[in-house]
């Protein structure tokens, strides 16, 4: 089985060396959004929950270098709200109703959706796009309903979701790693 699995990973990530430019495109954007004082909110369901997380702590606190933090917010983590709003209006309104709260022209969303068929997620990015916010998609196999919804939609090119998470936090330690060098960079 072990064998069986680095290989998959291993053809995930050589497919994903293609989107090169797309990725590193998307986090030149996020750089920027950054460099302007802005923030990025994150959001996913399930394992994509955990990876939105883990990118803004690392965005707040640090990846690899001691540097001044940076807003970034993960949606997922307030359970009072999270449950408000499911119970209140439904579960596709999770996140756009935090946007509509904490999101300015200018800040940025990263959604997360292995399948590209999260509700949720696509609302998000409405809701995001209706406050002049910078919209990221990380998906996979076909992107699905969020294909076309975003500035930068980057779709991994495999159909198992272990390979696209795993791809995904990739491109997430990477994003975060060009955010954090341009901090350095710029002498702060």
């Amino acid at each position: 089985m072990f064998g069986q699995e680095l290989k998959a990973h291993f053809a995930c990530f050589e497919a994903l060396s293609a989107l090169d430019e797309k990725i590193t495109a998307a986090g030149a954007h996020l750089v920027d959004v950054m460099a302007r004082g802005r923030k990025i909110l994150i959001c996913g369901n399930g394992g994509s929950a955990a990876d939105a997380q883990h990118f803004a702590a690392e965005i707040v606190c640090r990846l690899e270098i001691n540097r001044p933090a940076r807003p970034a917010l993960a949606l997922t983590t307030d359970t009072s709200i999270l449950t408000a709003t499911a119970n209140d209006f439904n579960f596709d309104t999770i996140y756009s109703r935090q946007i509509d709260a904490l999101g300015r022209p200018g800040d940025a969303l990263i959604g997360l959706s292995t399948s590209g068929e999260s509700n949720n997620i696509a609302a998000a990015t409405g809701a995001a796009r209706r406050q002049e916010m910078t919209t990221v998609i990380l998906t996979g196999k076909t992107a699905g309903q969020l294909k076309n919804v975003a500035d930068h939609t980057i779709i991994v090119p495999a159909d198992n979701t272990q390979r696209i998470q795993e791809a995904h936090i990739f491109i997430l330690h990477l994003w975060a790693r060009q955010i954090e060098q341009a901090i350095v960079a710029a002498g702060e």
